[in-house]
């Protein structure tokens, strides 16, 4: 059957070594990215969304860390499998990621126009220097950045924390890539920049007709900005669905508790907002069962010694909770 599916993931494990031994940081995880779609990735710190993503484009942290199972396929080749030489071409050429802190992620001691010219030297080696400089001060003024010219001679600690995200943002999309990860992209940004810089994101898709994975921990940026969810928590997937019927009627335990921690209009003015009791288990200490059992009002016996498997629960639906009926589709 023909798929529409841009970048297929199955059975992604990654292991981190560790003076406390291997741990799992992710386990199991799957989904797919449509072509043209954007795709959220939501959960709390150390869930192991951050982890997926560098797996994607083969940049995690070495000799530490290592892809020990699954597949990652990317127009039909299995980037997992390919040399690092042709994965070097693919990265920031077909697949770029906008990185969590900017600060950190630009380098501190070259230019903005340094650094952004590299992106045109790597992957179109034929092109002047002219040609770089140009394109490098376009691209900038395509994600808003005033007065592009000038930002281009700066360095990183010379701009405030909404320009370095445009700046990265621009570089990401350099090389008019096929797919774009955005990680955190808004972290320790105002609101009004948060606001503008997603909407930057979401215009740039629409214009270029991109593939987005948007990685957050906040459900409101999720609701309004993808297409489809991925609900991961401790390493693996509790839940996929679309972004109308996720939010409409969520089914897994964890999920719900995540919509119902979120500050409403509605709920009474000064009441205490709900909350998730207890807290996400060591990735070294795992318990056999269902990991969010430990916290889930809903949790029996048998959730607590066995570990419930992604199961479809309706159409374009997974989820991984041995309470949630299976639906044949």
């Amino acid at each position: 059957m023909k798929t529409s599916a841009l970048l297929t993931i199955t059975d992604l494990k990654v292991a981190f070594d560790t003076e406390q031994g291997r741990i799992h940081a992710v386990d199991g995880v799957g989904f797919s990215l449509e072509k043209g779609g954007i795709l959220g990735i939501a959960g709390e710190s150390g869930c192991g969304k951050s982890v997926t993503a560098l797996s994607i484009i083969r940049l995690l942290p070495k000799p530490m860390s290592s892809i020990v199972a699954g597949k990652i396929l990317f127009e039909g080749q299995d980037l997992l499998a390919i040399p690092i030489r042709q994965m070097q071409k693919i990265r920031g050429r077909k697949i770029a990621m906008i990185f969590q802190e900017p600060m950190t992620a630009l380098n501190p001691v070259h230019s903005v126009g340094r650094q952004m010219t590299e992106v045109f030297a790597l992957h179109f080696p034929g092109m002047t220097v002219s040609s770089m400089h140009a394109g490098a001060v376009k691209m900038l003024d395509r994600v808003g950045i005033p007065d592009p010219g000038q930002v281009f001679k700066k360095y990183p600690h010379q701009l405030s924390g909404g320009i370095r995200q445009r700046v990265m943002i621009a570089m990401a999309l350099s090389c008019e890539p096929d797919i774009l990860i955005a990680d955190e992209p808004t972290t320790a940004l105002d609101v009004t920049i948060q606001a503008q810089i997603l909407e930057l994101i979401k215009d740039l898709r629409e214009k270029s007709g991109m593939s987005i994975i948007l990685i957050t921990h906040d459900l409101g940026v999720i609701a309004e900005n993808c297409d489809h969810v991925v609900v991961m928590y401790a390493g693996r997937i509790a839940e996929t669905a679309d972004v109308r019927s996720l939010f409409s009627h969520p089914l897994h335990p964890y999920t719900k508790g995540l919509l119902t921690s979120i500050p409403s209009r509605a709920k009474t003015a000064k009441a205490l907002l709900p909350t998730i009791e207890g807290s996400v288990p060591s990735l070294s200490d795992m318990p056999d069962g269902c990991r969010f059992a430990g916290r889930c009002p809903l949790a029996e016996d048998f959730c607590r010694q066995v570990l419930p498997l992604e199961k479809p629960v309706g159409k374009g639906r997974t989820a991984a909770c041995h309470l949630v009926p299976e639906v044949s589709v």
